[in-house]
């Protein structure tokens, strides 16, 4: 069985690899049917002379055929090393190299098959074009090797291929040398060389037919680097905006953090068949279609604004994490969680910040937070692991993002940045722990963040509880705060967080009030918290009328936070708050604390009313819209959005999905009736005139534009119904299409009448050679809120358009329905559970990555009530039955029927 060769790996049993790789030459022979890779590898002994593992050393190899190995010159046979399923150990070095195993050499030349790799790991065949993926461990898939990121290398690689299959062949570096092949004048070769040392998963190898779209950026010291995109020919008119996007970013990290871009070129290339977002190999980004590609007729507005998160964020990993790196994959948040929060501060500043949070926090309160109350909860640095793959997590990533945040609020924008630049020059070119991160923001700003560490070992969201209390006679306002943190896998006792809770207290105008709390405050209108224990009171004195507290501004730290606000008091806070984050919250809270009644009501059998003050709310966010239309108009959105089902789900200790669904369906519906003058009347004030932008307000105009559309499709109006159609058969980009095509795919009226099937019909046939829109045509029609989703999911998946082999096309199919439908998903008959389990098991064979991130609907299995949860722990027992797993899906379901 594979899951046999599972094995838990943990941090304590790190130990430094024996030896280093200083110099690592390759060369690669790509054929149709095969490829060859020779390696020249310069060992170095990184251990005491007395050290007894020194005489041994163990190559990481996977589905490898070895036809050569040479040591120091000398070609040994097969009784003279040990080939096993996933190494390559070479025993009794000193006799082999003649004593001297303090530097020697070693060559290999192996064989292996890209065109057979469905697991796009390594290097792999995407249609017509090579391409690789070494992160975490892929490169033992193309040769043997210490395959971990403490061992950093120079590398220079040749490639040979057909030059007119082949004609673009690419590598980390700089191009120093090309030429024909000797004899043989169909076949090219290129060298390229990377000075920088770097960890073998940071490798990167490209051949195909590609177009180059080129452009130019000059760093702060006046250095001329080439920047280029490499797409196929089809895509070319797609570039623009990512190359924009990459040339604010570089000059927004040399103002922001003093780096600057260290080699001749930057190089990004599109590729179809990715099971990421994209990766930061040192100068060859390597990108999932999906993110790079951009144009107004074929993508939406928030593709838009990820293709631009994404290539800032895959540039910004030059520095924080191809410069520097990890020591170990358990440190694997000290380069993405550093790096999401890099990428976020930039988006902020090209966009609305307020929005962003608001978007950054939706996100994690919804996937993140049920993470950690999950079976798969674990902390931002990881004590173990099974899989690696499994850990890149939105703990590692978003998660990990909080946590410098915070720290960047402990600190301040000075001491922060005296904090990175001392980070990375002092771990510049070497592979390092988050320790090391938190320790230069210590040294550089005398900050003592002891307690804050508990942030990076400790799994588990943690829960303020907070109560206020006024004392009219003396003028002060108490307020108690008590902090916990439930149980995690592997963790029953937490110790408490450094937690910084920022704040403002609002008198009944809705004024921000002066806050005094000790003798040199200042009294400034808003303060920070340090929580850092079990139990904390704080008094604010010459408060002369009760208040109303702002807690957790800007949401200063990834936790729950309880507080028994009235619903009044939420409402006037989503009128007043001059936090714009509070603002949404307070919204996001009423909705909620309304539809939780409203589902208990139903549970009752009592019929659903619409409390009057959620109506009243809606109506003052849009008559403000209305009469101030310069307003924040991204805000205004947000505010006017009913929380998703996900996160309601997230909302309840034991979740009736059936019941959500019906609540929130109700809320929206009748919301679109009795507010439809007002929805209709911003509607049109939204219309845009003339060219597409892609800037922030023209995005946020189409927002709240489809945002009311979306309202009116609710109304059962047939009036409305043919507006959509009317927008979708005239928008002018892909953003107002789209929009109206999912009002009309999650209409009633228009399922019955055949408006829906005709308007799929038709953006089938005008967009069915572009592959993106494919996707989201796809995904739009497995979100369906319509009975019988599930029957149209197994017909999309015989779609001549489908392929499963594809990510992103099972993304877009099985995982927008499991993971993005939760009416249809979570239905009593157990069809939806027994589909993904399906799913799961028929990719396990062709991809596990991509099969064990489809599982995570199945793993929440305890959130649900009972009738759904026996439902889908079936499933994972089934699944777990089933016997021959890889290491990716079998953790995850092992941990899962625990």
């Amino acid at each position: 069985m594979r899951h046999a060769q599972a094995k838990t790996v943990y941090l304590k049993d790190y130990r430094p690899p024996a030896y280093t790789i200083e110099t690592t030459e390759l060369v690669f022979d790509l054929f149709e049917e095969y490829a060859t890779v020779d390696s020249r590898l310069v060992f170095v002994r990184n251990s005491r002379p007395d050290d007894v593992e020194a005489d041994t050393l163990v190559l990481d190899g996977d589905n490898l055929e070895l036809e050569r190995l040479v040591l120091n010159g000398m070609e040994l046979d097969a009784a003279q090393y040990r080939i096993d399923a996933d190494s390559l150990t070479l025993s009794g070095l000193a006799g082999l190299t003649g004593g001297n195993t303090d530097r020697f050499e070693l060559e290999c030349r192996t064989r292996i098959y890209p065109h057979k790799n469905t697991t796009l790991e390594g290097l792999y065949k995407s249609r017509t074009m090579f391409c690789t993926q070494c992160e975490a461990e892929g490169f033992r898939r193309i040769t043997y090797y210490l395959d971990r990121p403490d061992v950093m290398s120079v590398f220079t690689t040749t490639i040979k291929a057909d030059v007119e299959k082949y004609p673009v062949l690419l590598s980390n570096g700089n191009d120093v040398e090309h030429g024909e092949c000797d004899g043989d004048p169909q076949r090219h070769w290129i060298k390229w060389h990377d000075p920088f040392k770097k960890p073998s998963y940071l490798f990167a190898l490209v051949a195909g037919k590609l177009d180059r779209v080129e452009d130019r950026f000059v760093t702060a010291s006046g250095r001329d680097v080439s920047l280029r995109i490499f797409v196929e020919s089809k895509d070319v008119d797609k570039c623009g905006h990512a190359m924009d996007a990459l040339k604010r970013a570089m000059a927004w990290d040399e103002e922001n953090y003093g780096r600057e871009y260290d080699l001749d070129v930057f190089m990004i290339v599109a590729v179809d068949d990715f099971n990421m977002g994209a990766m930061e190999n040192k100068g060859l980004n390597i990108f999932n279609t999906s993110c790079v590609l951009a144009n107004p007729r074929t993508t939406v507005d928030g593709a838009f604004q990820r293709v631009e998160g994404v290539v800032a964020h895959e540039y910004f990993h030059n520095w924080s994490g191809n410069r520097v790196t990890c020591r170990d994959w358990f440190q694997l948040s000290l380069k993405e969680g550093f790096t999401v929060f890099r990428d976020s501060e930039f988006s902020a500043d090209m966009g609305s910040r307020t929005v962003k949070r608001v978007e950054d926090v939706n996100m994690l309160r919804t996937v993140q937070f049920a993470e950690d109350s999950g079976p798969m909860a674990h902390s931002v640095r990881p004590g173990s692991y099974m899989e690696i793959s499994n850990f890149y997590t939105v703990t590692i990533y978003e998660k990990g993002a909080e946590v410098v945040r915070m720290i960047s609020q402990l600190l301040g924008p000075e001491k922060f940045r005296a904090g990175t630049d001392l980070y990375f020059t002092r771990h510049d070119g070497r592979a390092v722990t988050t320790e090391d991160f938190v320790k230069a923001m210590e040294d550089a700003s005398g900050v003592d963040l002891t307690r804050f560490r508990n942030w990076y070992e400790q799994a588990g969201t943690p829960v303020l509880n907070v109560t206020g209390n006024y004392d009219r006679e003396a003028g002060e306002y108490h307020l108690n705060i008590e902090q916990t943190c439930p149980p995690t896998p592997g963790q029953k006792t937490k110790e408490p967080f450094h937690i910084p809770v920022r704040m403002g207290l609002l008198d009944r105008e809705g004024n921000e009030l002066p806050l005094h709390s000790g003798e040199d405050d200042g009294g400034n209108a808003e303060m920070v918290l340090h929580i850092t224990q079990p139990r904390q009171q704080f008094v604010f004195r010459h408060i002369a009328d009760k208040p109303i507290p702002s807690l957790l501004r800007g949401f200063s730290a990834p936790v729950k936070l309880h507080y028994e606000y009235t619903r009044d008091e939420l409402y006037f806070l989503m009128v007043h708050d001059s936090d714009g984050f509070n603002r949404w919250d307070a919204a996001q809270q009423l909705a909620v604390s309304i539809i939780k009644d409203l589902v208990a009501a139903q549970m009752r059998g009592e019929p659903a009313e619409l409390p009057g003050i959620l109506e009243q709310a809606y109506s003052r966010v849009l008559q403000d819209a209305l009469d101030q239309p310069h307003a924040d108009k991204a805000m205004l959105a947000h505010l006017l959005m009913l929380p998703t089902e996900q996160y309601l789900i997230e909302c309840f200790e034991v979740a009736d999905v059936k019941a959500i669904h019906s609540v929130r369906r109700f809320l929206a519906d009748t919301l679109g009736i009795r507010l439809q003058e007002r929805f209709a009347a911003l509607y049109a004030a939204n219309v845009q005139q003339g060219e597409y932008k892609v800037d922030a307000r023209a995005i946020a105009q189409r927002t709240l534009k489809n945002l009311c559309l979306s309202y009116l499709a609710k109304s059962h109006s047939h009036e409305w119904l043919e507006c959509c159609g009317k927008q979708l058969a005239n928008a002018n980009n892909m953003t107002d299409q789209s929009a109206a095509l999912i009002c009309l795919v999650n209409s009633d009226i228009a399922q019955t009448s055949g408006m829906t099937a005709k308007a799929l019909e038709g953006f089938y046939k005008q967009w069915r050679d572009e592959p993106l829109v494919m996707d989201l045509w796809f995904s739009i029609q497995a979100r369906s809120q319509y009975p019988g989703t599930l029957d149209t999911v197994r017909e999309l998946m015989r779609h001549p358009a489908f392929n499963i082999k594809n990510p992103n096309k099972v993304r877009a199919v099985i995982g927008a329905f499991c993971a993005g439908n939760p009416a249809n998903f979570h239905q009593l008959s157990g069809e939806g559970y027994t589909f993904l389990a399906d799913q799961v098991l028929q990719l396990d064979r062709i991809n596990p990555q991509i099969a064990a991130r489809l599982l995570t609907p199945l793993t929440r299995w305890k959130k649900y009530a009972p009738a759904y949860s026996k439902l889908m722990l079936d499933q994972l027992k089934r699944i777990k039955a089933a016997g021959e797993l890889s290491p990716d899906v079998f953790e995850i379901v092992e941990k899962s029927v625990k």
